[in-house]
């Protein structure tokens, strides 16, 4: 075992550069994805059929293929239409497609907002009927008996699934080292593996340090259940 490399101060910095780009990457995707999961959720369980279908159809879809075609897709697919690569030197948003950081946190981006978009629509069909009822007694219409009373309830009781979708979030900016240039932490251990032939010491660091980002991020959310889901615990006699 050579530890001793992985820990030289440009190895070391390399792999904090693979840090800083895998949380960007992560937290990007996480506040694009979960604005569009809120649109696509009220479509999912609004009464026009026809968006729910569109928006279905989509999250299907996503659901349904690899991330890591998505991101090929997105990356060198789009490329090779012409209607693109004669927009894509000049005229806004196609400028972007040539950004590897843009095409992997659009690609990110997509697929969790397809998870995230059925986990609370679930939350929001699941809104015990007293409280909208109550909400309607006290005069509040269907949009303020949403955003007040159904959308904040259904949000904490998604917390849990959430949880579990972030940390499989960080997990699959592993897949973003597909794209050339970026240095995420896979990245920066398959660069340290290539030039210095240490397959195991690269990646076991790789997955340590992914180990402790999911640490945080488990304990992030089990203090954020416990602050929003403590009624649900169970009632203690005395």
């Amino acid at each position: 075992m050579k530890w001793d490399v992985v820990f030289q101060p440009q190895n070391l910095a390399l792999y904090g550069e693979g840090v800083v780009t895998t949380l960007a990457l992560l937290f990007s995707s996480l506040a694009a994805g979960g604005l569009l999961a809120l649109f696509m959720a009220i479509a999912l369980t609004e009464r026009w059929s026809w968006l729910r279908r569109v928006v279905g159809l989509y999250t299907y879809v996503m659901r349904g293929t690899p991330l890591l075609i998505q991101v090929y897709l997105i990356y060198y697919g789009l490329g090779q239409l012409e209607w693109i690569q004669a927009r894509w030197d000049d005229v806004w948003p196609w400028t972007h497609f040539k950004d590897p950081a843009f095409c992997a946190v659009l690609a990110l981006s997509m697929n969790t907002a397809a998870y995230t978009a059925e986990m609370l629509a679930g939350a929001i069909r699941q809104t015990h009927h007293g409280e909208i009822e109550a909400a309607h007694a006290y005069g509040l219409g269907h949009w303020g008996v949403f955003w007040h009373v159904v959308l904040p309830s259904a949000l904490r009781r998604t917390l849990p699934a959430y949880g579990n979708e972030v940390v499989m979030m960080l997990q699959t900016t592993s897949l973003a080292s597909a794209v050339p240039s970026l240095i995420d932490i896979t990245s920066a251990a398959s660069r340290v593996y290539s030039k210095y032939y240490l397959p195991f010491e690269a990646y076991v660091f790789a997955a340590v340090i992914y180990m402790f980002i999911t640490f945080v991020l488990v304990a992030f959310f089990k203090l954020l259940e416990r602050r929003f889901l403590s009624f649900l615990a169970p009632r203690t006699s005395h």
